[in-house]
């Protein structure tokens, strides 16, 4: 497979079941062009979620009845949470995010306009914008995606000399299943982490990290052993 077909959302994610994004993202050959419908879809798939297991508790934001807010949280729509999940201390999700069913979103974290897989955390001083995290992703503490070039032009996802344009002047970062990303780390606009692959702390990763890999620094990514 080439890494082209490898940052599809049918070959970067492969847990379809761990999501309730999924048909939605399959509607689309890479997943950050669902960021664009984002908004619109979330308040779709809110309307039809069952009252027995969900609570509106404003407009446009739906929260499973098993999910932990604490009070200081701030909350905006549209936004679906799961089942089971955790929103901590002064987070704040800014609308248009889906937080999967025993995800956790952290102190001080901000979230927009993004899809975090189940079991996904973000659980310390976390920056997610333009986004979509798969199953099981963890980014450290004070790990942040950067949505916007300096230049302010559309940004590329990028491998070695080849690239995809994207046609988005906002795009974070998709991270594969089991992703680990380490701390005070930065994803710079259009970064794509394969799954299982994990990025050393305080790195600046730029372009696509290929599956079970290490990335050590932008010319030392090495395969897991």
């Amino acid at each position: 497979m080439n890494w082209k077909d490898a940052l599809k959302t049918v070959h970067l994610f492969g847990s379809p079941e761990h999501t309730l994004a999924w048909e939605y993202l399959c509607r689309f050959a890479y997943p950050w062009q669902a960021l664009d419908g984002l908004k619109d879809w979330i308040c779709e798939l809110g309307k039809t979620l069952p009252e027995n297991e969900y609570l509106r508790t404003a407009e446009n934001v739906w929260i499973a009845r098993t999910a932990s807010v604490a009070p200081s949280a701030l909350i905006c729509g549209p936004t679906v949470i799961g089942p089971g999940a955790e929103i901590r201390h002064g987070a704040f999700i800014r609308g248009s995010a889906l937080v999967g069913e025993g995800a956790v979103v952290g102190n001080s974290v901000e979230l927009k306009n993004c899809i975090l897989f189940d079991g996904v955390q973000v659980p310390h001083f976390n920056y997610v914008g333009d986004s979509v995290l798969g199953y099981r992703a963890h980014m450290g503490a004070g790990a942040v995606t950067s949505n916007v070039k300096s230049d302010k032009t559309p940004v590329c996802v990028r491998y070695e000399s080849e690239r995809i344009e994207t046609g988005r002047k906002k795009l974070g970062a998709m991270l594969g299943d089991f992703a680990e990303v380490g701390c005070n780390s930065v994803l710079n606009p259009g970064t794509v982490i394969g799954a299982h692959s994990n990025v050393y702390p305080l790195s600046s990763v730029r372009g696509y990290v290929p599956a079970n890999c290490i990335y050590k620094s932008g010319d030392r990514i090495v395969v897991k052993r």
